[in-house]
C-alpha cells in the first residue's frame, strides 16, 4: 500500500471527495431534466424556485472544478508531497458545501442541511490537514 504511505489522510479524504462530486457531477450531467426537476420540486417553497436551473448549473460547474482540482493534487500529493491544488480544490468543495447548505435552510429541509455537515466536517478537516 505504498499509495498511501506518505499521507494517508489527505489521499483518503481527496478520495472520498472525489468520488462524491464526480458522480453527483455524472448524476447531473446525464440527467440534467430529471436532476433539475426534483430540485425545483423540492424549492417549490422557497425563494430559489425561479433560478433552480442557473443554481444547478452553477453547484455542476464547481463540482467539476473542484474534482479536477483535487484528482490534480492527489496526483501532486503521492508524487510530490505538493498540496497548494488539493487545498484549492477541497477548499471549492467547501464553498459548494456552504452554496447547498444555503439552499437546504432556504428550502426549510432541516435534516438535508444537518446531513451536510458531515461532508463539510470532513472537508473541514481536509482543508485542515492540507494546510499544515
Amino acid at each position: 500500500m505504498k499509495f498511501l504511505s506518505n499521507h494517508p489522510t489527505e489521499i483518503l479524504i481527496l478520495l472520498f471527495l472525489i468520488i462524491t462530486y464526480v458522480i453527483s457531477a455524472i448524476e447531473k450531467i446525464f440527467d440534467w431534466k430529471g436532476s433539475v426537476n426534483y430540485i425545483r420540486d423540492h424549492f417549490k417553497n422557497s425563494p430559489l424556485k425561479n433560478h433552480v436551473s442557473f443554481l444547478v448549473a452553477i453547484l455542476l460547474i464547481l463540482e467539476i472544478i473542484a474534482s479536477i482540482l483535487m484528482i490534480i493534487g492527489v496526483y501532486q500529493v503521492y508524487t510530490s508531497g505538493i498540496k497548494e491544488i488539493a487545498l484549492l480544490g477541497i477548499t471549492l468543495s467547501a464553498v459548494s458545501i456552504l452554496f447547498m447548505l444555503i439552499g437546504q435552510r432556504l428550502a426549510k429541509d432541516y435534516p438535508g442541511a444537518m446531513s451536510l455537515g458531515v461532508y463539510f466536517l470532513i472537508t473541514l478537516f481536509g482543508v485542515y490537514i492540507l494546510n499544515s
